[in-house]
């Protein structure tokens, strides 16, 4: 009697990379990131306290460019490091994170 051979299931691979992620922001109770990459939710991605007014997390993400914006304390804010800047329908920018 033959026997069927059973196919081994696999994960899928992921290009998702683990992205390090500063932003310079002083004093600040609470900071957080969001982006297309959050559906821009206010709850977004929140930054742990460094030292010296650094604030950061480690972000998951898949090659491309995306677009976000910090919240500190509740308020909009740039990322003053980033390297590329695009025009949002609010009269403002939002920042560009590539990742390769």
């Amino acid at each position: 009697m033959a026997q069927a051979k059973v196919q081994e299931k696999r994960p899928l691979a992921t290009t998702r990379r683990i992205v390090p992620f500063v932003a310079r922001i002083g004093e600040a109770k609470a900071v957080t990131i969001t982006g297309d990459f959050t559906q821009w939710s206010k709850e977004g991605i929140s930054l742990e306290r460094g030292t010296n007014g650094e604030w950061k997390a480690s972000l998951k993400l898949e090659p491309g460019e995306y677009q976000y914006r910090l919240l500190v304390d509740g308020e909009w804010r740039d990322h003053g490091e980033a390297g590329k800047r695009v025009p949002n329908p609010f009269g403002s920018e939002n920042c560009v994170l590539t990742v390769g």
